[in-house]
């Protein structure tokens, strides 16, 4: 199997790296129309940018945050689960510009996801979602499996 066919994995696609054997170029190897080049970093192998985010938590929740920046909330999809998190949007350009009249273009637009799993469950009906200043928060309530309840037993 030709190493220029491999699709990267899902670790690979979250951190940017390469496996090392896809760092090695044969110098004997004839470049072919189609071939990626190595500066041209913003060419995906798939067509949705990857959101960057930051995970924490409280003592009740796991919070979410990620930036939106461009984005309308309707044009936001949030699939939560019990252990995983899952945001889809697209950023559209409102103008357009020919190539030759940009001096710099470093802006992404386009259609972006992110799925986030969890370290912990959580309740997905609890989840809120709020967005400020381009800035997308989820807070996810954790349900506590410690958490026990008396249950009195009627008679019908």
């Amino acid at each position: 199997m030709n190493i220029q066919n491999k699709k990267r994995g899902f670790f690979e696609r979250l951190t940017g790296s390469i496996r090392a054997e896809e760092d090695y170029q044969d110098p004997k190897r004839i470049p072919v129309k189609g071939d990626k080049k190595d500066n041209n970093w913003i060419e995906e192998e798939n067509e949705e940018a990857e959101l960057t985010i930051d995970v924490y938590q409280t003592p009740a929740e796991i919070i979410v945050q990620t930036m939106v920046a461009g984005v309308r909330p309707e044009d936001l999809e949030l699939t939560i689960g019990r252990d995983m998190v899952t945001v889809r949007g697209k950023r559209e350009e409102s103008r357009k510009v020919e190539e030759e009249n940009y001096f710099a273009k470093e802006l992404y637009w386009g259609a972006f996801s992110r799925t986030v799993l969890l370290p912990q469950e959580i309740d997905p009906e609890e989840a809120e979602a709020t967005e400020k200043h381009g800035l997308l928060t989820i807070r996810l309530p954790k349900i506590d499996k410690d958490k026990k309840t008396s249950v009195k037993v009627k008679s019908i």
